[in-house]
C-alpha cells in the first residue's frame, strides 16, 4: 500500500525524495553539504508548512489515511498491553479495541475505535464503526476500571455508530445512551483523546 502524500505536503515529499536518490547515489561522492543543506530546508519547510495550515488542511491531517489508529498508539506509548474481548451478551466487536497497559508508572484501562489499512482490513474492523457491542465491551471496560480503582483513556477515530439494521436491532441507540449514562457516574478520571475523526453518537459513546 503506497503511502498518501496531502496536496500541500508535496512540496516536503518532493524534497525528501531528492535527499533519498542523493543519499543512494552518493557512493564515492562528497556531497555531505549538500545533503546537510537539503536536510535543513526539509525541517524548514515542515515548520512553515505545519504553522500555517489552514483550517480544511487540519482536517486533512487529523483524518490523513497514514495517521496512526488506536492500536497504533498503544504499541507506541504503553508496555504489557493486554486486549480483553467480549461484551458477554452477544460477541466481539472488533471495532472497538481495549484493555489494560502500562503508561509510564501508570496502570490504564485504555479503549478506542480501530480502522483497518486497507479494504481486508477495514471490513473486519467495520471502517471503525462499532455495533452495540461494541459500545457493551467499552461499558465492561470501564466498570473493570473502576473496580480496580484505574483512570479509563479513551482514543476517538470514527465516521459513527454503525447504522445497519442488525445493530439497530441489537439496539444501537440504547447502548449508547447508557455508556452516556454510566459514564457520568464513573467513579475514575476519564481522558478522551481525538486521533482522527469523531463524529455522532458514535464518538460520544465512548467520550
Amino acid at each position: 500500500m503506497g503511502k498518501t502524500i496531502l496536496d500541500f505536503e508535496k512540496p516536503i515529499f518532493e524534497l525528501e525524495e531528492k535527499l533519498l536518490e542523493m543519499r543512494q547515489s552518493s557512493s564515492g561522492l562528497d556531497i555531505d553539504k549538500e545533503i546537510a543543506r537539503i536536510e535543513g530546508k526539509v525541517a524548514q519547510l515542515k515548520e512553515e508548512l505545519y504553522k500555517g495550515l489552514t483550517r480544511w488542511q487540519r482536517v486533512q491531517l487529523a483524518r490523513h489515511p497514514d495517521r496512526p489508529y488506536t492500536l497504533d498508539f498503544i504499541n507506541l506509548m504503553t508496555t504489557d498491553f493486554i486486549e480483553l474481548h467480549g461484551d458477554r451478551h452477544f460477541g466481539d466487536d472488533k471495532a472497538m479495541v481495549g484493555g489494560f497497559a502500562k503508561l509510564d508508572e501508570y496502570n490504564v484501562m485504555l479503549i478506542g475505535q480501530q480502522k483497518g489499512r486497507d479494504t481486508k482490513s477495514n471490513v473486519y474492523r467495520n471502517f471503525g464503526m462499532a455495533n452495540p457491542e461494541g459500545y457493551r465491551k467499552a461499558l465492561r471496560l470501564m466498570k473493570l476500571a473502576e473496580k480496580f480503582n484505574k483512570p479509563v483513556i479513551t482514543m476517538l477515530d470514527t465516521p459513527g455508530a454503525y447504522p445497519g439494521l442488525e445493530a439497530e436491532e441489537r439496539g444501537q441507540a440504547e447502548a449508547i445512551a447508557k455508556n452516556l449514562f454510566e459514564m457520568s457516574k464513573l467513579k475514575v478520571p476519564i481522558i478522551v483523546v481525538i486521533i482522527g475523526e469523531g463524529a455522532s453518537g458514535g464518538a460520544l459513546g465512548i467520550g
